[in-house]
């Protein structure tokens, strides 16, 4: 099956070579191109790609601003921001704004085009210990939380336990070591709390974990 991807930046010689690398994949097929954000949405709205290479500064509308307007708009393409700087503000506004992760501008051709297979896969690129430390990093951008019970209602008292474990970066089988029970019954607790929540990721159910305050960032180490 190939996986279809639109890239969007508004360098005309690194959209050439990102398609150039993808293309040369028998699995990948750059489906579209855009110059900017706004162009972005549009072709990713019409050729609804399975991946969007979304470059963060962009004319007319930025990268994090389109990826809010495809999650918004039910887009199912999952995005991946392309940034020059590893941790930096951008990439917190862009997990937030809904991408499923961040590849840096100089990454090796090879690695490009795994990290769309992955993330078409629908798997997490980002490791949780990335995320969190990147949240931790932004603790002072955090908006005040919101009562945790408005947004997390839907889930049982297990489901919780789970989602806190998983935005504390543990892994599968760490969280079930720690509550005493299967892997197979976490990976359950785990895509359940995806479903009920209507989040695309881990990734993402990380973010919501720190947005309602079940999890709040650690204080800096001195």
């Amino acid at each position: 099956m190939t996986v279809r991807v639109v890239v969007a930046d508004d360098q005309e010689l690194i959209r050439a070579g990102l398609r150039t690398v993808l293309d040369a994949r028998p699995d990948l097929s750059v489906v579209g191109e855009a110059a900017d954000g706004v162009e972005a949405v549009a072709v990713a709205t019409r050729t609804r790609p399975d991946v969007v290479l979304m470059d963060v500064r962009m004319p007319r509308r930025d990268g994090i601003a389109a990826t809010r307007d495809l999650v918004a708009a039910g887009n199912p393409a999952r995005v991946v921001m392309l940034t020059t700087f590893d941790l930096d503000e951008h990439v917190y506004a862009a997990l937030r704004a809904g991408a499923s992760a961040f590849l840096l501008k100089d990454t090796r051709p090879a690695d490009l085009a795994e990290a769309v297979r992955v993330v078409a896969r629908g798997e997490a690129l980002l490791a949780p210990t990335v995320t969190r430390r990147l949240l931790d990093r932004y603790a002072d951008r955090l908006p005040a939380p919101a009562p945790a019970g408005d947004a997390l209602a839907v889930l049982t008292a297990r489901e919780r336990e789970v989602l806190t474990l998983t935005a504390r970066a543990l892994s599968n089988a760490e969280i079930a070591a720690r509550l005493h029970l299967s892997t197979a019954t976490v990976k359950t607790h785990v895509s359940a709390i995806l479903t009920k929540l209507g989040l695309r990721d881990r990734i993402q159910a990380v973010v919501l974990a720190y947005d309602t305050g079940l999890v709040r960032p650690e204080p800096p180490i001195r």
